[in-house]
């Protein structure tokens, strides 16, 4: 049931959009389109480098440092919510943004603070490796390794 309400929160802009009588392109499509776009290369470039990684025997146990995973310890996770506010730019040419907003809010603070990183980060906690990866990579945003 939570699943259900979180969802329909998330495509909140979705369906703003598709209520819309709105048929034109405005320069916020386009911007949108560019922020999804970015957000759709992140996720899928970054599942399949850590797909690759991990098809080779001779990274079993090892964290991959490379590619995205040089700039940001989570490509994919940030490639989604990147989408996800590409989609609300959207909602700026409809006239509805205010009330879309809480779609690419909530995934961001879902990701960010409940389900995503912290899981994920938590499942590698103490480990020597990941400590070290920690402390040069940026935890979401794509940076220059430290």
């Amino acid at each position: 049931m939570l699943q259900g309400v979180l969802l329909f929160i998330i495509v909140s802009p979705v369906i703003l959009m598709n209520e819309s009588e709105e048929t034109g392109l405005g320069i916020f499509d386009f911007v949108g389109i560019l922020v999804w776009l970015t957000g759709f290369l992140f996720e899928t470039i970054g599942d399949a480098q850590l797909a690759s990684f991990r098809k080779n025997p001779a990274n079993k146990e090892k964290l991959i440092q490379t590619g995205l995973w040089k700039y940001t310890r989570h490509p994919n996770y940030f490639g989604e919510v990147i989408l996800w506010w590409g989609i609300w730019l959207f909602t700026i040419g409809v006239g509805q943004a205010w009330l879309g907003l809480i779609g690419p809010v909530v995934i961001t603070l879902l990701i960010l603070f409940v389900s995503g990183v912290p899981m994920l980060e938590k499942k590698y906690e103490g480990r020597p490796d990941w400590e070290a990866y920690k402390k040069k990579t940026s935890r979401f945003f794509p940076m220059p390794t430290r």
